[in-house]
């Protein structure tokens, strides 16, 4: 095993997690909205992150122990993750023939799109509901798990690296970069290409994951 495997894990990783990560949803549309206004981006963008490394890492352990634990359950969930990632990746083409906008709900006009400062605990209280009790977060990250300890010890760890540097990446991006982003998700085009680029990264991990088993 040479150093560039170790890279080549990490990599996959970083495109798995931002694959997954990246889409319209509540909570990317919640962080875009603070980052606009200015409002407790530290401690929001630290809890998602914090959030996704907690999640993956449990995602990867949790995986490795089925394996050891019930072979057999891992063969059936190869293959349900591999039927999910496809399935993904058919909604992100069909997102892209049809894009969307991500919109904050807040307008910038008037006051510099300010508004009225929320409190921070409120703030964070949102942010951490927006994330533990969406369904669709245990999927990705039993997803992820799968498919870290597909690449065998210890890479797995080096995937679920990389899909947590993805989150900090996409997270930190998105809530500090957001004046600068806001008119680039604000249009279709770029939700167009981005989707575009899912459903290819989806489809093609779905179909390694069978060729693996």
């Amino acid at each position: 095993m040479t150093s560039l495997d170790y890279f080549h894990s990490a990599g996959l990783g970083l495109a798995t997690g931002l694959a997954l990560i990246v889409a319209i949803g509540a909570q990317n549309a919640f962080v875009l909205r603070q980052g606009i206004r200015g409002e407790h981006l530290v401690p929001i963008v630290a809890v998602c992150a914090l959030s996704d490394a907690v999640l993956i890492a449990a995602g990867v352990f949790g995986t490795g122990a089925l394996m050891t634990a019930a072979p057999a359950a891992v063969v059936v969930l190869r293959y349900v993750g591999a039927a999910f990632l496809v399935t993904y990746g058919v909604m992100a083409a069909r997102r892209a023939m049809r894009p969307q906008s991500l919109t904050t709900g807040e307008s910038t006009s008037g006051n510099g799109g300010t508004g009225r400062k929320g409190g921070a605990l409120a703030a964070v209280a949102t942010v951490l509901a927006l994330t533990w009790l969406n369904p669709h977060v245990y999927l990705d990250i039993a997803l992820i798990g799968s498919l870290a300890n597909a690449q065998g010890s210890p890479l797995q760890w080096w995937f679920g690296a990389g899909a947590m540097v993805g989150s900090i990446l996409w997270f930190c991006s998105l809530g500090f970069g957001a004046r600068f982003l806001r008119g680039f998700f604000a249009r279709p085009l770029s939700w167009r290409f981005l989707d575009g680029g899912i459903a290819v990264t989806m489809v093609a991990l779905g179909v390694g994951l069978v060729l693996q088993a």
